[in-house]
């Protein structure tokens, strides 16, 4: 979805040449000719719909600083880039007090604003993971920043909520990949905890030998290597939440004795003469059938019972597809963040190719197929050969640069012979330019299943522009095609 950039200019020849430019670099605009209306705009789209703002400083009425002052005020996440004649030092620092982004002086060029435009909007998904990253380490998300308006993570959200407000057990149920220490961290960010400990376990990861000492701590000595006093995770989570994940991977002797802390509220520290009370919140979770393996004996019944007072289900990610466009957004900004790219997007083809996918490892499947599609792509949009273990398709990787001359020389005909549009005959001399247009035209047809949009974009060419050449080659689109 394209970004929105409102255009504030009381000149309308100003605002629609900056439309102009902003336009064809893929955003969308809003105009405003007034510092009042730019600030009715912005109280009525609010940010989801206004992600840049392009302010003049000098207007009648309300002057530029004036709005930028209030603009700040009212939405201090959406970036203003000032734009004035007037390039004084007192003036640009004043803006940037006033919460200025950036600031360019007119006349300026469109190459110019772009790059104005870009690094703000760099910046705020910057800022919006930084925040998010904030949030998670200090037991601050929400369920307000989870990613989710399908029916099943609507109710995934309202239970999570009312098993906030107490202090109960609550087991987090679902495949692996669907986000479960999210939701138990979100828990966690919605009860009166917030500010206090969160510390996860993941049973199924610690040697069996050391289950105990890990979770209810030890004395220095009790055991050969227990050099020094530990203290267990309970401890370590206290006033806080423990987060027990793949709790069925839990030896049956450990069993017991989390049951008994759950029951008296209290660890015995391996080596300790007494117990030490605890105060903790206990969220567990499993992608494990725990009612089956009660009944195979490998889970205790009455640890079942303690655990599963508030069970919550997440869904499956095929089971929410209609949240997949809202994911692909929110991983595509946090990975052009992570790694500098400039991935604005997917194409439709690539959006029903991931909503029609069954995803066996959910959320976080999808997480690595679009950081894999984004490294892979050549483009500004993702594409189905971008995600070529879904698709099937081929990826379409730009070659390395090379000499022209050396590429050419008699030595490498061979490689050239096995490229895959070959511009040497077999005797080592070129081929003429329309018999590899031709070759290029069909690979292209080929390589995009026909989708006559995306081959005529590829090419650098119109769609009546690539039909003429179609028609003049004889190339037979629907052969090709099923090739």
């Amino acid at each position: 979805m394209a970004k929105t950039i409102l255009i504030v200019d009381d000149d309308p020849t100003q605002r629609r040449l900056i439309q102009a430019a902003v336009e064809r670099s893929g955003f969308s605009t809003l105009q405003a000719e007034s510092g009042d209306k730019a600030l009715s705009i912005v109280e009525r789209q609010g940010h989801s719909n206004v992600h840049v703002i392009l302010l003049d400083l000098v207007m009648p009425g309300l002057s530029g600083m004036e709005a930028l002052k209030e603009l700040t005020r009212m939405q201090p996440d959406i970036p203003v880039i000032v734009l004035t004649g007037k390039g004084s030092i007192d003036t640009v620092v004043e803006s940037m007090q006033s919460g200025a982004r950036d600031f360019v002086v007119k006349p300026a060029s469109p190459e110019r604003i772009i790059v104005s435009i870009r690094n703000a909007l760099e910046i705020n998904t910057l800022v919006s993971e930084v925040t998010r990253l904030k949030k998670t380490s200090e037991g601050g998300l929400k369920f307000s920043d989870l990613i989710g308006n399908a029916t099943s993570m609507r109710s995934v959200i309202a239970m999570g909520e009312r098993g906030a407000r107490a202090n109960i057990p609550i087991l987090i149920t679902g495949e692996s990949g669907v986000g479960k220490e999210v939701v138990a961290r979100a828990i966690q960010g919605a009860s009166d905890r917030a500010s206090n400990p969160f510390i996860t376990v993941n049973c199924g990861a610690i040697p069996e030998n050391l289950v105990e000492s890990i979770l209810f701590g030890h004395e220095k000595g009790s055991f050969t290597g227990a050099n020094t006093k530990h203290m267990g995770k309970f401890q370590e989570a206290s006033n806080g939440t423990l987060f027990l994940d793949e709790i069925g991977e839990l030896p049956l002797d450990m069993q017991v004795k989390l049951l008994r802390v759950l029951q008296e509220g209290e660890v015995d520290p391996i080596g300790s003469k007494r117990p030490v009370k605890v105060d903790v919140r206990i969220i567990s979770a499993t992608n494990r059938d725990l009612a089956e393996t009660v009944k195979n004996g490998t889970f205790r019944e009455d640890l079942y019972y303690r655990l599963n007072v508030f069970p919550i289900q997440v869904p499956a990610l095929r089971e929410r597809r209609e949240d997949i466009p809202a994911l692909l957004e929110h991983f595509i900004k946090r990975f052009n963040a992570q790694e500098r790219l400039n991935v604005s997007g997917a194409d439709q083809d690539t959006l029903e190719l991931l909503k029609g996918f069954e995803w066996p490892g959910n959320v976080r499947q999808l997480e690595n197929a679009i950081f894999r599609a984004m490294i892979l792509s050549d483009g500004d949009r993702l594409t189905p050969q971008d995600f070529p273990q879904i698709s099937g398709l081929t990826p379409t990787l730009k070659a390395p640069a090379s000499d022209p001359v050396s590429s050419l020389s008699p030595e490498n005909s061979n490689m050239a012979e096995e490229s895959l549009v070959s511009i040497m005959d077999r005797d080592g001399h070129l081929r003429t330019l329309e018999e590899i247009e031709r070759d290029l035209i069909e690979f292209a047809i080929e390589n995009y299943s026909g989708h006559m949009s995306e081959v005529a974009r590829r090419l650098g060419i119109g769609r009546s522009t690539l039909y003429r050449k179609v028609r003049e080659h004889g190339v037979d689109v629907d052969t090709v095609r099923t090739a």
